[in-house]
Formats: C-alpha cells, sequence, structure tokens
C-alpha cells in the first residue's frame, strides 16, 4: 500500500538509494509536508494552458518504454475536471505507438516543460483513448490545422513540479519576439 503520493515513483528500491546516497531524509520531510500533488491545482491548470507541447512515456506489454512528443497549440492538454486531463491526438507519422501501448498498459507519465521560466513538470497516471467522435470534438482545436483522430485522457494519479537546476532558457522565436529581444527580428511559424 502506498502511503505518501510520491510512492508511485519512490519505490523501496528508490528509498533505499535515497538513503544510501544521503537524499532519504529529504525526501521524507518532504512526504511528510506538502509532498506531492494527485489533483490538478490552478497552479497545475495554468502551467498546462500555457504549454503547446509536452513529452508523454509510454509502456508496451513487454516492459519496453517509449517516449513521444505531442505538440499543438497553446492549451492544448485541457483540464476536465481535479483528476482528468485530456487532449486531441493529431494525426502524425501514423505508427500508433503510444496508442498500441496503452491498449496493453494504461500507465502513461507526462513531462512538461517551460523551458523560459526554468520550470519542468512530471505527471504520472493511467491513460485511455477514445475514438468517440464527441469526445474527439470536446479536445479538437478549431483554429489549428491538425486534424484529429482520436482524443486521450489521462487520469492524474501525482505530479510534481522539479527544481530548475540544469534547465537552460530557450525561447521560440515569437516569444524573442514578444520580448524585444530581436531588433528587427520577424515572429516565425513556428509550425
Amino acid at each position: 500500500m502506498k502511503e505518501y503520493v510520491s510512492d508511485i515513483a519512490f519505490t523501496d528500491k528508490v528509498k533505499e538509494l535515497q538513503k544510501k546516497y544521503g537524499s532519504r531524509n529529504t525526501y521524507a520531510h518532504m512526504e511528510q509536508g506538502t509532498g506531492w500533488r494527485d489533483t490538478v491545482t490552478k497552479q497545475l491548470a495554468d502551467f498546462l494552458a500555457e504549454r503547446d507541447s509536452f513529452y508523454m512515456a509510454t509502456v508496451n506489454g513487454e516492459g519496453q518504454p517509449y517516449i513521444q512528443h505531442r505538440g499543438g497549440p497553446k492549451g492544448f492538454l485541457k483540464v476536465i475536471d481535479d483528476k482528468t486531463l485530456g487532449f486531441a491526438d493529431f494525426r502524425g507519422n501514423r505508427q500508433y505507438i503510444s496508442f498500441g501501448n496503452l491498449e496493453e498498459n494504461s500507465k502513461v507519465c507526462l513531462f512538461l516543460m517551460d523551458y523560459p521560466g526554468r520550470k519542468r513538470i512530471k505527471l504520472w497516471g493511467t491513460a485511455e483513448v477514445s475514438e468517440n467522435v464527441d469526445m474527439i470534438r470536446k479536445f479538437a482545436v478549431s483554429d489549428y490545422q491538425g486534424v484529429a483522430e482520436r482524443a486521450f485522457i489521462i487520469h492524474v494519479n501525482a505530479w510534481d513540479i522539479n527544481c530548475p537546476q540544469h534547465i537552460l532558457p530557450r525561447y521560440t522565436r515569437q516569444e524573442i519576439h514578444d520580448l524585444d529581444l530581436c531588433q528587427g527580428c520577424e515572429p516565425a511559424d513556428e509550425g
């Protein structure tokens, strides 16, 4: 039985290594304090609303992990309620690896980056894929050229904000233009 939300990642083996290498007391203190969250807060919802991409990890039935980049317009990863997120699966290379993995193993992990703000959020959950037309329409983005083929629904189990250490700020052309860091630059299509 899991005692803390962070036990989704801090298994007995992980805690053993934390103890061996001197970080266990810090994480034990974190667990007993505010710890990780298992619901979508305003802070998380606001962070998601500004993201135009994220990385999604899935694992197939043989235990082989896979990470896929997901992109769309800002806010395409939508909050459904305090335990659920969803997004349209826009037509891409049509390999269906994430989709196939989720058919065998519903566990998923999202990794969301804010490079200019030097923040990252890790989110664990379970996912389901829907080809229901109404569900797809719910997540489709009207002014986006991508074709929505299905919807991914993510049930949130845990999430955490990582420290900014080792995150180098990176900016899109539009962000540089908006910050007026580039004299004479024209905003470019990021698509």
